[in-house]
């Protein structure tokens, strides 16, 4: 059975830092595509972060570049989101998910593999 489970979200003030991390089963991280999503309340969910097989290739949303940082660890089978000058528009749960296909995509509905997601709230 695959499955991933997110941890790590909590309230944090505006500036501060954040790591959430991805811990798969059933799948090994470096033989798919890993992505962050977010999802706000009453907002649809949106593409955050990727990560190709090669981790050397990235892609992240233009809201977030120069934040926040994708990595993995294969030896731990898991995958980071490393968020820092955090912002109240960040506020969402954030979702990992994961696809077969060896191309970055950015919309939700190229992502079979999902997990239940962790709170991240960023006060002001």
């Amino acid at each position: 059975q695959v499955q991933l489970v997110e941890s790590g979200g909590r309230l944090v003030q505006a500036g501060g830092s954040l790591r959430l991390s991805c811990v798969a089963s059933g799948v090994t991280v470096n033989t798919v595509t890993m992505a962050w999503f977010r999802q706000a309340s009453g907002k649809e969910r949106e593409f955050v972060a990727a990560t190709k097989r090669t981790s050397s290739n990235k892609d992240y949303a233009d809201s977030v570049k120069g934040r926040f940082t994708i990595s993995r660890d294969n030896a731990k089978n898991s995958v980071y989101l490393d968020m820092n000058s955090l912002k109240p528009e960040d506020t969402a749960v954030y979702y990992c998910a994961a696809r077969y296909h060896g191309l970055i995509a950015t919309t939700p509905a190229d992502y079979r593999i999902w997990g239940q997601g962790t709170q991240v709230t960023v006060s002001s």
